[in-house]
């Protein structure tokens, strides 16, 4: 099948994909959040793009990709920048830093900024913000460092709980975050001195350690947070590197695993003011669930690990270039399959997004049964074509299917073998367990669910179909999930530029009910359930 190249503007983002993908598809897959007021059928017009040369103006959901493209998207068709522009659209945001209430000599000073931070287990997203205006003038992200130490949570409890770990930890974040403000500064050409607050988002082991709270009693039972309060302190005390007079707020967490980034997730997303019932799934290493509406929700933690993120997968990496990120049947026919990869090909990992898409087209074509193994070649002769037939193998005395061929790297092939379709099974069970037992908790089911936002690193990677497909969530209609990307670092933006959305941060925090989804009487059962294929297979 085709592949071809697609540049966005003004992002100067540029990603390959195959012929027939919409660009919505393509956006996603650029990492730009669309408005999708409708689920992508066409009928809100809010995806609005323009074609270049030329201008012609297209719906991203409906105009598919024929060929090379160059897309002009307006910030009224990016679903974040609608929310924060200086004028307030959608949730009708005044820009009004809290940091003019702690110095008000500095309502009238030009050239004032801050700096909106998400700490992740797996990676380190910082926004330079003008707080004027609210827009953001420059994003920078990198791995998180403490990855040496342990590449989950848990891991990091422990090593923070040793002699000097702490300690550690503590500095090599605080070095991260310097390091990710000095970029932004060279890319703006703007003085750190300028830089006034920093907001801090994060799960709550990630706040404890950027805070040096004792993190021991995060790593047993009843999992206890030191605090879950807002905490400000000096930026000079704290040796972060902006103006030391600044202030660094690091926001409100709910409980021992339910942090400040789903508090953040939930302002961005407007969980206060939501009327339908909306379940909000922020995937990461650390997965993080809210379900309810304005008047009652509920939060939760499932430990799904890293494997979604590319960790302890054969092929697996982060979303880096070579990686794939889709995988599909190709064709009317149905005769092989084909792959996205970052930057174009060769191929050489597997991220993942190409993880669930993989495990989807297993299952679709059979080559999966309802447990997660893999189905013996002699059982599917002659109901599968031969291209997709000759690409299940023996490795290792395993089975294992060959997602591409390296013909550049001595024939490398990216294959993704049965142990990996078993850390995958273990994630998505991790998420569908936890996602179930808040319904069981709100007494609804399925179809009463009216949304499903998909945050987290590569929620917008994520097609729709094979999330629900591979039973990650619930069996709702794919117009019904909508992707809202790095919502926590756009929360902890809102938090920085208006003080209004500090005060949601703060009631939200307080309200939201907590449920420690392993000790609910049912979790063995239902995670036991969930490790299934067969019924999500079966409805998707």
């Amino acid at each position: 099948m085709k592949h071809f190249t697609v540049t966005f503007r003004p992002q100067g983002r540029r990603i390959s994909i195959h012929a027939g993908a919409t660009v919505l598809d393509a956006a996603g897959q650029a990492g730009i959040i669309l408005n999708t007021v409708c689920g992508g059928v066409g009928t809100c017009g809010k995806c609005q793009v323009k074609l270049q040369p030329g201008g012609r103006k297209v719906l991203a959901c409906q105009h598919r990709i024929e060929g090379n493209l160059t897309i002009e998207v307006p910030s009224e068709s990016q679903f974040f920048e609608q929310q924060i522009l200086h004028h307030g659209i959608d949730r009708q945001i005044e820009i009004a830093p809290s940091i003019h209430d702690q110095y008000p000599d500095l309502k009238d000073a030009e050239h004032l900024f801050g700096v909106a931070v998400d700490i992740g287990t797996t990676t380190v997203v910082a926004m330079l913000v003008d707080l004027a205006d609210g827009r953001c003038r420059a994003t920078a992200a990198v791995e998180n460092p403490q990855i040496r130490c342990g590449d989950d949570v848990v891991s990091r409890i422990a090593y923070a709980s040793g002699d000097g770990g702490l300690d550690e930890l503590h500095d090599t974040i605080i070095s991260c975050v310097n390091n990710l403000i000095g970029q932004l500064c060279r890319q703006t050409d703007v003085d750190a001195a300028h830089i006034y607050e920093l907001t801090v988002a994060g799960n709550t082991t990630m706040n404890h350690i950027f805070l040096k709270f004792p993190v021991e009693q995060l790593g047993q039972a009843p999992y206890k947070a030191y605090s879950t309060k807002a905490q400000d302190r000096n930026a000079g005390v704290m040796q972060i590197a902006i103006n030391p007079r600044g202030n660094v707020h690091v926001i409100e967490s709910i409980a021992g695993f339910v942090g400040s980034d789903i508090t953040a997730v939930a302002v961005a997303v407007g969980m206060d003011e939501a009327e339908g019932m909306t379940l909000v799934v922020d995937i990461g290493t650390n997965g993080e669930i809210i379900l309810g509406t304005k008047d009652r929700m509920y939060a939760a933690s499932c430990a799904a690990g890293p494997a979604l993120e590319g960790a302890r997968i054969n092929h697996g990496s982060r979303a880096v270039k070579g990686a794939i990120e889709a995988v599909f049947v190709s064709g009317n026919d149905g005769g092989d399959i084909d792959v996205d990869v970052i930057g174009g090909p060769p191929a050489r990992t597997i991220c993942g997004s190409g993880l669930i898409d993989a495990v989807a087209v297993l299952l679709e074509l059979g080559l999966l049964d309802e447990t997660g193994r893999f189905t013996e070649k002699q059982f599917l002769a002659g109901k599968l074509a031969a291209p997709i037939l000759d690409r299940l193998i023996e490795q290792n005395g395993q089975p294992a299917f060959v997602l591409a061929h390296n013909g550049d790297n001595g024939n490398l092939r990216v294959v993704l073998t049965q142990k990996d379709i078993r850390q995958t099974q273990l994630a998505k069970a991790a998420i569908r367990a936890g996602i179930q037992l808040l319904q069981k908790k709100a007494g609804i089911g399925d179809e009463d669910i009216e949304q499903v936002l998909l945050a987290g690193a590569f929620g917008n990677y994520i097609r729709r179909q094979s999330a629900i497909a591979i039973g990650l969530l619930p069996n709702v209609g794919v117009e019904k999930v909508h992707f809202v990307g790095n919502a926590a670092g756009s929360g902890a933006r809102m938090i920085l530029v208006s003080s209004r959305c500090r005060n949601i941060a703060k009631a939200i925090a307080t309200e939201i009910e907590y449920v420690e989804i392993a000790h609910e009487p049912q979790f063995q059962t239902v995670f036991t359930e969930a490790l299934m294929f067969a019924q999500s297979a079966r409805q998707a």
